[in-house]
């Protein structure tokens, strides 16, 4: 049985998505569709996490607008 994670990093939220921090910042400041960044803790360099589920919902609804543009 494979266990899926319920949140993930910002790192790895990355590296699933095969982008760059910088790219990722700004779909996190653009796109109102992406899943909204959970902080843990409230000090500034707190680790920022992504609900695993939400971000597939989004990968998945891109592959969907990308198909209807083409």
């Amino acid at each position: 049985m494979t266990i899926k994670p319920i949140r993930i990093q910002f790192k790895t939220t990355c590296e699933l998505l095969d982008i760059s921090r910088e790219t990722l910042r700004h779909i996190v400041r653009t796109d109102k569709t992406f899943p909204k960044a959970m902080k843990q803790g409230k000090a500034k360099q707190s680790p920022v996490y992504f609900d695993y589920v939400e971000l597939m919902q989004w990968h998945e609804s891109q592959k969907s607008s990308a198909k209807e543009e083409a």
